[in-house]
This record gives structure tokens, C-alpha cells and sequence, in this order.
């Protein structure tokens, strides 16, 4: 029995490599759609996550019926609030230091769809503290990170130098990429995606 083709309807790079790590066969389009106009106030982050995850996963779909798309997203709630990405360096650093010593959650939201129909769709959530860190290691994570930390929703990356900025993760460490791997893999093999 043949595969399904499976797009991955995101530009996330660490999303692309968790998949291929895997042993997951995909192509790549990203979606294009216009996030902010989805980000209305008093809705809930981890909800936010799953439909922007749906947004993409059906405008890929609908360009592509035959296939199974794969849209992801994540969204950062902070003492009540919804996080974006930071615009500049300057911003972002202004975050980390309000984010220094306080926990916040990061919602990681994917959704499967077909001709242009949502076959699924959850999230995963961790639980994350930013340890106190100092001034200097602060100077040095922008100057060793740079733009990087523009692409990434909490101006971090776990897998690189992003990990010295906690003292702790609650959850697993594939959903802080981005994509919660063992709820993608259930559904990739229940819809024919990959081999059961």
C-alpha cells in the first residue's frame, strides 16, 4: 500500500528538522497566512495555537487535495498575556529581561488536513521558567544568537543556547521545538501518512 503524501506547511526550521529526524518523508510549503489577523484579543493561547495551526494546514490543502498537510504553530503566554515575536534585537532583549526569574507556558498547536477539510487537530503544552540570569550572560546570548532570536516566539531556542536560560522545562522537549512529535506520529500512521 502506497504512503500519502505529506507537505509540512511551515518555514520553522527546527520543526522541519524533528520530522526528518524521525524518518518522516515531507515536502515543505509554507502556508503565508496572516497571523496577526487571527490574534484577537481574550482568545486562549493554547486555542490560538491550534487554529493557527489549522490556518495553515488548509490553505496548503486546498492547493494540494491529494495530500496530507501538516500545519504547526506555537503561541507564548506570559503572566496573562500573549507573546509575539520580538521585531528587533533591542526587543527582544527587553523581553528576556521581563521574562527573567517567571514562568510562562508555550502552546505548541498542529493540525492534519485533506482536500482541504481538517482531519484533526490538538496541542501540547510546557511549562517553562526563566532562571535569573545575569546582565553579562544576557550580552553575550544576543551577541552569540543575533537575528536568530527574531524567528522564535520567547526569543529562544532550546536546542541551541536558548537552554542555559532556564532552570525549568516541564514537558517534552520536541513540543518546545514546535512540533509534538508523538501526537503527530499517532495521526500521520492513522491517516496514512506513514507506515502503521
Amino acid at each position: 500500500m502506497s504512503l500519502t503524501r505529506l507537505i509540512l506547511a511551515s518555514k520553522s526550521a527546527a520543526r522541519r528538522e524533528v520530522l526528518a529526524n524521525a524518518g518522516v518523508v515531507f515536502d515543505i510549503q509554507v502556508a503565508g497566512i496572516d497571523e496577526d489577523a487571527l490574534k484577537v484579543a481574550g482568545v486562549d493561547a493554547r486555542e490560538l495555537a491550534i487554529e493557527l495551526a489549522k490556518a495553515k494546514a488548509l490553505v496548503v490543502s486546498q492547493q494540494h487535495p491529494d495530500a496530507v498537510v501538516l500545519g504547526a504553530d506555537q503561541t507564548l503566554a506570559f503572566e496573562g498575556g500573549l507573546i509575539s515575536k520580538a521585531p528587533t534585537l533591542d526587543a527582544a532583549r527587553a523581553r528576556l529581561v521581563e521574562m527573567r526569574g517567571k514562568p510562562h507556558q508555550l502552546h505548541s498547536g498542529v493540525a492534519l488536513a485533506k482536500g482541504g477539510q481538517i482531519l484533526w487537530a490538538d496541542a501540547d503544552t510546557a511549562h517553562m521558567r526563566v532562571r535569573d540570569f545575569s546582565d553579562d550572560f544576557l550580552d553575550t546570548y544576543i551577541a552569540t544568537e543575533g537575528d536568530e532570536l527574531l524567528h522564535c516566539v520567547g526569543s529562544y531556542r532550546l536546542e541551541g543556547m536558548g537552554s542555559q536560560l532556564f532552570d525549568k522545562v516541564d514537558g517534552d522537549y520536541f513540543t518546545v521545538l514546535g512540533m509534538p512529535l508523538w501526537l503527530v506520529l499517532e495521526q500521520l500512521r492513522h491517516f496514512g501518512a506513514l507506515p502503521k
